[in-house]
């Protein structure tokens, strides 16, 4: 079993790559690392998770033009079924665009039908809470911009803070197994619940997890605090 962490050389901010190296010590996965001037393993070898992360904004166009090639690739393995985790302002790379401050566009791999704002003196600070089915999902944001354009459930549906944009409740977008969240961070270690549905979704039979009751303590604690009523849950 393979997972694959796409570009890591720049996809890397917030400790966003524990969540490619947790899954793979957790059900004994061979973690291979794809750069930039690579091309992805998924288009010829059976991986079971492919996992990109948060990157800069001049990250975000060149890892736009280094995957372009490769989208139709991943609409295939979406289709056959192919797990993917997309995290932080990496999803925006799968708009339409993202529009500056000036108003100047710059255009995406227009995957899904949305598009991003980018405020670069304006970065919103936040923690989240969620739900994915019956699942509590605890995360963080740190962005300079929101999504729009997007309607329906998306990946997760928003108890606190925003989802795609302050005005919905729905968070990350979701097609088959391809999923993208604004949510950054080591998210699948912040969510054993999260890492466990992910490996069955990867075809791992009674997935266990590498430190899973020490996981499970600090997420049960963690939910705790994100459930208080008088929790500031925006910082500026």
């Amino acid at each position: 079993m393979k997972i694959e962490v796409l570009y890591p050389e720049l996809c890397n901010l917030y400790g966003d790559l524990a969540n490619a190296e947790y899954l793979a010590r957790s059900c004994g996965a061979e973690l291979v690392r794809t750069g930039l001037h690579d091309a992805p393993r998924f288009l010829t070898e059976d991986v079971a998770l492919v996992y990109m992360g948060g990157t800069t904004e001049r990250g975000q166009s060149l890892v736009r033009d280094a995957f372009a090639p490769h989208l139709e690739g991943l609409v295939r393995r979406t289709d056959a079924g192919g797990v993917t985790l997309v995290t932080g302002n990496a999803m925006e790379i799968f708009g339409e665009y993202i529009e500056n401050e000036d108003g100047s566009r710059e255009a995406m791999l227009n995957l899904f039908p949305f598009h991003a704002d980018r405020h670069m003196l304006s970065r919103y600070n936040s923690l989240y809470l969620g739900k994915l089915d019956n699942m509590d999902i605890v995360g963080f944001k740190s962005q300079f911009g929101h999504s729009y354009g997007l309607n329906g459930d998306g990946l997760f549906r928003t108890v606190r803070g925003a989802g795609l944009n302050p005005d919905m409740k729905a968070e990350g977008i979701r097609r088959d197994n391809l999923m993208l969240t604004y949510l950054l961070g080591p998210l699948v270690v912040l969510n054993p619940p999260f890492a466990k549905y992910l490996l069955g979704l990867m075809g791992v039979t009674e997935p266990a997890l590498a430190f899973e009751e020490a996981a499970m303590d600090v997420y049960a604690h963690r939910l705790a605090q994100f459930s208080e009523p008088e929790r500031g849950f925006i910082y500026h």
